[in-house]
């Protein structure tokens, strides 16, 4: 009986299309994971605002080819974090002073609007998850662990806006943040700057503890607007932002003053400060 070798068939066009769809699914994730690693390099100070994004530098540095950067450098435009210029590239976004207050605004109703939330329906297990994040932050600012404190203050802020359960209001908070953290860092690095934030944070978990909607959500306001004052009183001078190379940072922080003069009126009810007891006795220390 004779037999005959058939050969499997040869569907070139088919065998091209696989190895393009795998190439465009390897391209995707190298630029995600290049994406968060500028991301990082961004909101950590590695690279400044104002400053150009060499595609080439950051494929070499992370040890990918430049198509993959490049579509990473995209996304973060999308996110807000980079802008491109034509035929100059793309930059690190400088927020102008008007665009600093109105993040701010907008940060201020979300978690104001979140606290409100979870002071009606936070579940017991989410407010010791905040109680927990709250005396991290302590054992950070005791320690001089700025840079502790800084990644701890972003999770208690992630954390509030996951809890309250509106996953829209959740990104968009989250977006708004990214932007603001471009230039608001600088405000947690003193020892008065953490122990200032932190006391906010417990009132704000003491205030949605207590099942007080109303008290939270001015917990909340309160203390994005008291943020945006410390980053304003920590802008250096143009001469010193020169030379710590924060061509972004001064010049927001000086021209944000008289909308923040404007701002002090926005506090807690009946006069209460952060730290201050329902009862009106107030063991808290004032921060404003």
């Amino acid at each position: 009986m004779l037999t005959q070798n058939i050969a499997a068939p040869h569907y070139p066009a088919m065998a091209d299309a696989t190895l393009s769809a795998l190439d465009i699914l390897r391209t995707r994730s190298l630029a995600s994971v290049a994406a968060q690693e500028i991301e990082r390099m961004i909101l950590g100070g590695e690279v400044k605002s104002g400053e150009r994004l060499n595609e080439l530098a950051l494929a070499a540095r992370l040890g990918i080819s430049r198509g993959p950067v490049r579509e990473a450098v995209r996304s973060l435009e999308r996110s807000g974090l980079v802008v491109t210029v034509v035929n100059q590239g793309s930059y690190v976004r400088q927020v102008s002073a008007e665009e600093a207050v109105e993040l701010y605004d907008i940060r201020v109703a979300l978690v104001g609007h979140a606290c409100d939330r979870l002071a009606q329906a936070a579940t017991a297990e989410q407010i010791a998850e905040l109680e927990a994040l709250v005396a991290e932050m302590d054992a950070a600012q005791a320690a001089a662990d700025a840079a502790g404190y800084y990644a701890l203050n972003l999770r208690f802020h992630q954390t509030l806006m996951r809890c309250a359960g509106n996953r829209r209001a959740q990104r968009i908070c989250e977006e708004v943040g990214h932007e603001l953290n471009l230039f608001r860092r600088r405000s947690l690095v003193s020892a008065e700057g953490m122990q200032a934030s932190n006391a906010e944070h417990a009132e704000i978990v003491r205030a949605i503890a207590a099942r007080d909607p109303a008290r939270a959500r001015a917990a909340g306001e309160s203390h994005i607007l008291r943020g945006m004052r410390r980053f304003t009183a920590s802008a250096p001078s143009d001469a010193a932002a020169a030379d710590a190379g924060m061509p972004g940072d001064a010049a927001p922080a000086r021209a944000i003053a008289p909308r923040l003069r404007r701002a002090r009126s926005r506090s807690l009810p009946h006069g209460r400060t952060i730290g201050a007891k329902p009862d009106g006795n107030n063991h808290g220390r004032r921060t404003s």
